[in-house]
């Protein structure tokens, strides 16, 4: 059974790109002539007319020509803000050749497995992006568990499947292994829509697929991305692994009102409870404690315009995630925070919201 495309609408006449959904961006901002005031001197009135000199007489200035700088000054405007912000909040899909390749330093001991995307390991590219799976390594004792971050910046569930990176997860996945997944950054959009670059999944958790067609004309069958997820869960499961899906980590904008990533924290949740994998809602986790924090001292946890975190930001997340393993019941990483990870107190939702766990919170000792 196929399911029908998103359809997102069409491009308005007066911007670029619709980039729509969760994880998306705001888009791109459309430019009415208004904003460009009317010019004095030799240069002619931007919105037609005649144009006139500081003497008052007409300028040679045709009607045809007003419109071609119209033209000409939009496209230099469009190119000037579209490089600002794509600057300022970019989710590019990273040269996988310049990511080294983690592996375990003792392969006698369990391994947590960290999959993901750019919120999860950036290398402090760009102005100083830091995923929180770069910060996590001390909370736990490295003489008795290896972490190793198999994240890369601008994947989808979707295009970490299609790559082989997933393979190469479970190749490296031994009985006894914890391996813990965070997507939704890159997974929502329009299939088939250039801005994408390929990396939407279908909507929901079940089979249903479309196929895509890539811009050098090869086809894709694309799943949701319950489809997905559920694939890793089900592969590392039969490699003896225990799997720890959460939900992303929220942009800057979108944690004081509502929350961020409902859809995506909901499929998460369905597919661990669906295919015996623990979940916690790292979304609210981190929420919460935006919300103790407040805006302006948020707004420090980020280097671009709301999806990437700082240094700071970076290890923020990291101890959160710590305090959502801790709500798990039981913990499969119990017995391996170092002291700094003992310090973390597990999270613990606040009565009467929405549930953030599928686990209920581990009883103190």
């Amino acid at each position: 059974m196929k399911f029908m495309e998103n359809s997102g609408g069409g491009v308005p006449a007066n911007s670029l790109s619709p980039r729509k959904g969760e994880g998306q961006g705001e888009g791109w901002t459309s430019i009415p002539t208004h904003v460009y005031a009317r010019a004095q001197g030799t240069f002619p009135p931007l919105l037609g007319g005649e144009g006139r000199g500081e003497d008052g007489r007409p300028t040679n200035f045709s009607s045809a020509h007003h419109h071609k700088l119209i033209a000409a000054l939009a496209i230099i405007f469009l190119f000037i803000a579209g490089s600002v912000f794509a600057a300022e909040d970019e989710r590019p899909v990273v040269d996988a050749s310049k990511v080294a390749v983690e592996k375990a330093n003792n392969t006698a001991l369990p391994t947590f497995h960290i999959v993901g995307d750019s919120t999860v390991r950036s290398g402090g590219t760009g102005v100083g992006l830091w995923g929180w799976g770069e910060r996590i390594t001390p909370f736990f004792d490295t003489n008795k568990l290896n972490v190793v971050n198999h994240a890369i910046g601008g994947r989808s569930a979707r295009t970490f499947y299609n790559e082989g990176r997933w393979q190469k997860v479970v190749d490296a996945t031994k009985p006894g292994d914890i391996i813990i997944i965070q997507f939704g950054h890159n997974d929502q959009g329009r299939i088939g829509d250039p801005a994408m670059k390929g990396r939407a999944d279908g909507k929901g958790i079940g089979d249903e697929t479309v196929e895509d067609t890539k811009p050098d004309g090869t086809k894709e069958l694309v799943h949701t991305f319950g489809w997905y997820m559920a694939t890793f869960v089900k592969d590392a499961k039969a490699k003896g692994a225990t799997v720890i899906l959460c939900s992303p980590i929220p942009h800057k904008q979108r944690w004081e009102t509502g929350r961020d990533f409902t859809t995506i924290a909901d499929w998460d949740q369905q597919v661990a409870k669906n295919n015996g994998a623990l979940y916690f809602d790292l979304t609210l986790v981190i929420t919460g404690v935006y919300k103790k924090d407040g805006a302006e001292k948020v707004a420090t946890y980020f280097a671009d315009k709301g999806t990437h975190t700082t240094d700071t930001g970076a290890r923020l997340n990291a101890a959160c995630v710590i305090a959502g393993l801790k709500s798990l019941n039981p913990d499969p990483l119990a017995n391996f925070f170092s002291e700094q990870g003992k310090a973390v107190e597990p999270y613990s939702p606040a009565p009467a919201t929405e549930p953030a766990s599928t686990n209920a919170p581990a009883a103190k000792p």
